[in-house]
């Protein structure tokens, strides 16, 4: 589902194409690449742009993004018609149709382009906002399509930086296993919206953004998810990792395959079937609701910051959620 090289080269036209892709999993220090100049879209400072070609690191590229969402960046919650557009143009990217796409994404600020990952060559679609200004005043986030065959499954980031090295879960399985989109949010779970309550980026219990949006479209259309959050270790002594299949069971056979991964990678993890994990047992996400309400499969991943701060305990997590996307990726369940 390769983006047509002469779609690829016009997607400046409509909208600046937003900021783009990294590669490496533990890359962590931005982006490497030197920046080109872009057209600015709708006013703003354009966001970085790709090596010649479209090729980046993902990882350092993804970081860089990730690594500029704090506490007090900006928050707006997206209106409706908002939501529709961006979740439209996934959805339009999903079924080949590029310049349909570039439409719906340019009516909100946002573009589309594709990248191709120097570690492996795979070659994702970004969709994300179309300037850095646009980026830190609405915090929406980034969509990352894998072009390598047909979407099979997704992963979710809801709250990068506030759960600390989250979204390096979501780069290390975007990459290890084919089919996958990467929905990733684009604010601090406690970034502050102007004259809303203090919840208002906190896109894992809000139906309201763009995050629920495009993560409802894909669930729609019968992908699976897993979505991966971060707890102190205090939250839950003794466990590196709390597996729950969220608020319904159809989750429950990858739930069970991910804790047995888990446990031959000699992670301790907390089952929420098995026994009472606490507040990390992700029965409330709003995501989670509306894959049980279409019977979709929705597995949520609690990591404790002992795995998440050891590189190599991170990436044994990784591996042990590849059991699950690559068992998906097939289409099996």
């Amino acid at each position: 589902m390769r983006l047509k090289p002469e779609i690829a080269r016009t997607m400046t036209a409509s909208a600046l194409l937003g900021a783009v892709a990294s590669a490496a999993l533990f890359g962590l220090t931005g982006c490497s690449s030197a920046p080109k100049t872009a057209r600015p879209h709708q006013g703003g400072r354009p966001v970085e742009s790709a090596e010649p070609g479209g090729s980046v690191d993902l990882g350092q590229w993804i970081t860089g993004f990730t690594d500029r969402i704090t506490q007090s960046g900006g928050y707006r919650i997206p209106g409706a018609s908002d939501r529709r557009a961006i979740a439209d143009g996934v959805r339009l990217v999903l079924d080949g149709k590029q310049p349909e796409a570039e439409r719906s994404l340019a009516t909100v600020g946002y573009t589309l382009r594709t990248l191709v990952d120097r570690d492996g060559g795979m070659e994702v679609a970004e969709i994300a906002d179309a300037t850095k200004d646009g980026e830190a005043r609405r915090g929406w986030g980034r969509i990352y399509v894998d072009l390598r065959g047909p979407a099979r499954w997704s992963v979710q980031v809801p709250h990068p930086t506030a759960d600390q090295r989250t979204e390096q879960l979501g780069i290390g399985l975007l990459r290890s296993s084919p089919g996958g989109v990467l929905v990733l949010a684009g604010a601090h779970r406690n970034a502050a919206a102007d004259g809303e309550e203090g919840d208002a980026a906190d896109v894992a219990h809000r139906s309201d953004s763009v995050f629920a949006a495009v993560s409802d479209t894909l669930a729609d259309r019968r992908l699976p998810a897993v979505q991966v959050h971060g707890f102190a270790d205090s939250s839950s002594p003794g466990h590196d990792v709390v597996v729950s299949p969220g608020k319904g069971d159809a989750g429950l056979p990858a739930a069970r395959r991910l804790s047995n991964a888990l446990r031959k990678l000699h992670l301790r993890s907390c089952e929420v079937w098995q026994r009472d994990c606490g507040r990390l047992e992700g029965r409330t996400n709003v995501e989670g609701d509306h894959a049980d309400a279409v019977d979709v499969p929705f597995v949520h991943v609690e990591h404790s910051r002992r795995v998440r701060d050891d590189d190599r305990l991170l990436a044994q997590a990784v591996r042990a959620l590849t059991e699950v996307t690559k068992r998906w990726s097939t289409g099996r369940r």
